[in-house]
């Protein structure tokens, strides 16, 4: 996908306005996916071919069924987070001194920034962060800002307050973690809000305390991030009686594409664990929380279907794809060509409710109807976005039954039956981070070749997120 014009926001936020007629943002390239491409109807939530019957019919076994498909994944604020505790070169964690710093690696794709907190630890509350919007970590046009030459970052953040605590002076007061007796002892701030540390409070500069910087390659196709944090002060940085240097806390990163990752200015703290950082210099809690919003959004693409007597209708497992079409949806999510080589396929890409094609968004839905009689199986398959050659598959290679040895139809929830499948056609790269996933890269088809080219099942315990985001429901029809 072209990152100057598109990015997963129009997935994340459901716009379906952002993609084109193969129901795929891809930049505005032409993808050759119009609603009357394909005959038969099935591109909207259509029939599928045939008379639509209106129950199954007990004598002939022949009827309609409604096939619902749900994405019921959350959106996931943070590609990446964790927590950052031990000085470079030290063998535990610890806060940094004058001249210490932390290192903290970790990947990006075009359009996600950075925010990261640390404690002022001479204080009650305070603590370094950037603003709301984080630190752009790529330009406009999807290059690295601190890939040429190191990016100094240092300009960007800012001493917040974060309210929850009453302010003493600055590294003189019994309840500061330097001398409390135990953490979070402090009283109330009678104004609980998150804010940054107001002109009158005398502190040091910014620079004067920590100076932040990134540097950047590109290393498989994956954008690796290194930000140093180094502690400036010295011994005599603050002007206190005796003088004193500022040490910096252990703290917490993020990786994000959304505004106010970790606090929102003007607002009460969230109590995920912020507190617990800015008070007693602790990223324990907030790190817990962070990781726990921490992952791949998962989105399914537009698909095809097929209702027939047959299995391995689509590809076979274990074996290599046969160059039908499976491959434009599972790397770019293009149903058109596989819809177009297989008789009696469609394409379904139209969110219900939607004005135009588009993906499905974490709470949007996908509906058809098809007409099928006994030993009819239904097969489908649609991209697992964000991957480079993932799909999602029906009862893997064979189809759904339709009806059981009895004639008697499915009916209810078959998500359990939905597998995840590498097709072999492309290789892997980090999910929601490589430059040739559907998200990221420029152009279809631009990733390098998998040297493993067979069909295979992706288990769950193979990744670490989940892979049952997507409810699939066949029932009767009415």
């Amino acid at each position: 996908m072209n990152r100057t014009t598109r990015t997963l926001a129009c997935l994340l936020l459901g716009l379906a306005a952002c993609g084109d007629d193969d129901g795929f943002p891809d930049g505005g390239r032409d993808t050759g996916m119009d609603v009357g491409d394909i005959d038969g109807g099935g591109m909207d939530g259509g029939d599928g071919g045939g008379g639509v019957d209106s129950a199954i019919d007990g004598g002939t076994g022949r009827g309609s069924f409604v096939v619902h498909i749900e994405n019921i994944g959350e959106p996931r604020p943070f590609t990446q987070s964790g927590a950052f505790d031990t000085p470079d070169g030290a063998d535990a964690p610890g806060p940094i001194g004058p001249g210490e710093s932390y290192t903290v690696n970790f990947m990006a794709a075009p359009g996600m920034r950075l925010s990261f907190a640390t404690m002022f630890v001479p204080s009650n509350d305070y603590f370094y962060a950037p603003g709301g919007m984080g630190i752009a970590l790529f330009d406009e046009e999807g290059n690295s800002l601190a890939e040429t030459d190191p990016l100094n970052v240092s300009d960007q953040l800012m001493l917040w307050d974060a309210g929850t605590e009453i302010d003493q002076p600055v590294g003189e007061g019994a309840d500061q973690v330097q001398r409390q007796e135990d953490p979070n002892t402090g009283a109330d701030d009678p104004d609980e809000t998150v804010r940054l540390v107001p002109e009158e409070i005398t502190v040091p500069d910014t620079t004067d305390i920590i100076r932040a910087v990134l540097t950047s390659e590109v290393v498989e196709r994956v954008h690796q991030f290194t930000l140093t944090i180094t502690n400036m002060s010295t011994p005599l940085t603050l002007t206190t009686i005796p003088p004193q240097a500022v040490p910096l806390s252990p703290g917490v990163f993020v990786v994000h594409t959304g505004d106010n990752p970790l606090f929102t200015s003007g607002t009460v703290d969230r109590g995920e664990g912020l507190e617990g950082l800015a008070e007693d210099g602790m990223p324990g809690a907030l790190a817990v929380s962070a990781a726990a919003q921490t992952g791949p959004t998962i989105v399914s693409s537009p698909g095809a279907y097929l209702v027939s007597t047959e299995g391995e209708a689509f590809f076979t497992d274990g074996e290599m794809d046969r160059g039908e079409g499976l491959e434009a949806i599972a790397e770019d999510g293009k149903p058109l060509a596989l819809a177009g080589a297989i008789p009696g396929a469609m394409a379904v890409n139209t969110p219900l409710g939607a004005p135009m094609p588009g993906p499905l968004a974490p709470g949007e839905s996908y509906e058809f109807t098809i007409v099928a009689e006994r030993g009819d199986r239904l097969h489908l398959v649609t991209m697992f976005v964000p991957s480079n050659d993932w799909f999602f598959s029906l009862t893997g290679d064979q189809g759904l039954a339709l009806f059981d040895d009895d004639g008697v139809p499915v009916d209810g929830d078959v998500s359990n039956m939905l597998l995840v499948y590498d097709l072999g056609t492309e290789v892997d790269q980090p999910i929601g981070f490589g430059l040739d996933q559907v998200d990221n890269q420029p152009d279809d088809d631009t990733g390098g070749t998998d040297t493993n080219t067979t069909i295979r099942r992706i288990y769950p315990d193979d990744v670490p997120f989940p892979l049952d985001t997507i409810r699939v429901t066949v029932s009767p029809g009415a």
